[in-house]
């Protein structure tokens, strides 16, 4: 006779997995954090959202999570490989080279915002004990979220990006001796304050010295033997096996599992195998991780929202507040401008995802009450759903505050007109393509870009580039638009495109516009607004895509050629008739009919 089925557990992991197929592509799509996602749906469908009213309403059952229990195995995993992503991107080498603004402003801002965090707790009754835990968790940032916004917009390369990186890598690091302080606070012995503490650290010594000891003298070894099988699903056991045997390592040892998680990415972080193994264990990690804010949801008391509403908004404005403030003094005093200084505060000042995983751990050792604890995590949540909104905000605020630095000699170059030329808008790396082939095929151009670092480099090599602004009509008309025979615009950003060519176009109804373009809608798009042609991004990789496997199968290759010429005709006009050109216009590619 078969074992009777727990329908419990089932259940309970179907909406888990409910919420990772259905709820986060639905979050994805509005442009949100799929963080966010689990979060929101943890609260809603958790034993205090709508679980809490399956009595009432029995259906409930099977749209919600009955026992949070069922699913705390999966969620304490997604705690080790958050710590093991961390670890991996810990590389010595990246450590070195931004070690000033990650051991000098990164611990100043973590110091100083846990020390205020943990005072005003502490004003509010908190013991002591409770104070450190709130001030240390709180102090730190969102990694996931921050990174994403910032890859998102493309500025992770700029100051205010390469600031919060080196503030969240500091973070990260301060992510372990947390972990440890939680643990030892949470120890349960009659011996004195300092014998325990001792005690914890030698054993934490000696567990993570065996730890590294084993994985510097076995894990190359062991995955070059995986490697050379040249069979994925071996490599898949051998990743999982090292992360998940690094964390039991250390729990057995008395130590979190998230620390042996850590080590493990830390040491695999240095090896010719981190990006398979980064590669191999993504979906493991995305859902793992889901899973995990799923169950930090369900601990989020959306009735806080009802109960101490006041308390709640006071709390969440406080918090960036705080530390969006002490983060821009600090980056004031290491020389930042007030523009990146801004934007990293603003960015940095929500709190992240640890927040969970150490008030979690306190709570689970009996060292900060449940309602404490819930409220916590619900001022967390919600100043994280509020960074995409403050990363807008910052990056409106921020250039107000730009200061005026005296004009590299480069800049203050004017264009000197002429006639019968190109103008070529943007400068950057397909800027510089064009206006090589421009200069091979013997045609006169003139390049602008409003990079005030790019353009004096680009000069002193010789490339014939003016600083300033393609959408101010002046200084169109200074780069010899009314004689010009055609502008080309190459920069990425969609508003920057649109605005040239409105202003080109008011200036010339009759010059020739080439623009880069995103994709096919945005094609249509600059069509309808009055460029001659649009070059979409993702129809062109496409065409270059299919004449490379083309000639790769055998095919005649000026068949080829002529071939994705003609295809890519075809487009331009699907495109063109698609903006409402008429066939004469689309010809003559000038001024789109107007309605």
């Amino acid at each position: 006779m078969a074992a009777p089925i727990n329908l419990e557990v089932y259940s309970d992991a179907l909406v888990v997995l409910g919420t990772a197929g259905i709820v986060v592509p639905m979050v994805r799509r509005f442009g949100l954090s799929p963080v966010l996602g689990y979060l929101a749906a943890g609260a809603l469908l958790g034993p205090l959202g709508l679980g809490s009213l399956i009595k009432a309403f029995p259906f409930l059952y099977w749209i919600t999570v009955v026992d949070a229990k069922n699913v705390a195995g999966i969620a304490e995993l997604g705690v080790v490989f958050l710590l093991f992503i961390i670890g991996m991107e810990l590389s010595f080498e990246r450590l070195k080279i931004m070690r000033r603004l990650v051991f000098g402003l990164g611990t100043l801002q973590i110091v100083l915002s846990a020390a205020v965090i943990g005072g005003i707790a502490s004003l509010f009754g908190n013991p002591a004990t409770v104070s450190i835990i709130l001030g240390a968790c709180l102090a730190l940032s969102s990694t996931a979220i921050v990174i994403e916004v910032l890859s998102h917009h493309g500025r992770l390369a700029t100051t205010a990006g390469r600031t919060s990186f080196a503030v969240l890598l500091a973070q990260d690091l301060a992510v372990v001796p947390i972990l440890l302080l939680v643990s030892i606070m949470g120890s349960r012995t009659d011996s004195s304050v300092m014998t325990n503490l001792g005690v914890a650290f030698v054993n934490a010594t000696l567990a993570v010295s065996a730890i590294v000891i084993v994985g510097r003298l076995l894990l190359r070894p062991l995955f070059r033997l995986v490697a050379s099988s040249g069979s994925p699903e071996l490599f898949v056991a051998a990743a999982l096996f090292v992360i998940i045997g690094s964390a039991v390592a250390a729990g057995l040892a008395g130590l979190s599992m998230a620390l042996g998680g850590f080590m493990a990415g830390l040491l695999l972080a240095e090896t010719e195998f981190r990006k398979a193994i980064e590669t191999t264990i993504g979906p493991f990690k995305g859902l793992l991780l889901g899973v995990f804010f799923f169950t930090v949801g369900m601990n989020i008391d959306v009735r806080e929202l009802v109960r101490e509403p006041l308390l709640l908004f006071a709390s969440v404005a406080g918090l960036i507040i705080i530390k969006s403030i002490l983060l821009v003094g600090l980056a004031r005093l290491f020389g930042l401008p007030w523009s990146a200084a801004i934007e990293a505060g603003l960015l940095l000042g929500p709190g992240g995802e640890f927040a969970f995983v150490g008030i979690g751990l306190a709570t689970s050792l009996g060292l900060i009450v449940v309602d404490v604890s819930g409220f916590a995590l619900t001022v967390t949540s919600i100043t994280m759903a509020l960074i995409p909104a403050l990363s807008l905000a910052a990056r409106r605020l921020a250039p107000r505050f730009r200061e005026r630095r005296p004009l590299d000699p480069e800049l203050t170059v004017v264009p000197s007109g002429g006639a019968g030329h190109a103008i070529v808008v943007g400068h950057g790396r397909v800027g510089q393509v064009v206006c090589s082939l421009l200069d091979r095929h013997g045609c006169r151009y003139l390049a602008v870009d409003n990079d005030a670092a790019a353009v004096p480099e680009q000069r002193r090599r010789g490339r014939e580039v003016y600083y300033g602004d393609a959408t101010v009509p002046e200084f169109l008309k200074s780069c010899g638009i009314m004689d010009a025979k055609a502008v080309i615009v190459t920069v990425a950003a969609e508003a920057g495109i649109d605005e040239v060519v409105r202003q080109v176009r008011a200036l010339r109804s009759d010059i020739v516009i080439v623009s880069r373009a995103r994709d096919a809608a945005h094609a249509r798009h600059l069509y309808a607004i009055g460029v001659t042609d649009a070059v979409p991004e993702t129809i062109e990789a496409s065409l270059q895509l299919s004449e490379a496997a083309l000639i790769g199968l055998g095919q005649a290759t000026g068949l080829v050629i002529a071939s994705i010429h003609e295809r890519r005709d075809e487009f331009r006009r699907e495109l063109q008739q698609a903006a409402g050109l008429t066939r004469d216009e689309t010809s003559h590619a000038v001024r789109p009919k107007r309605s």
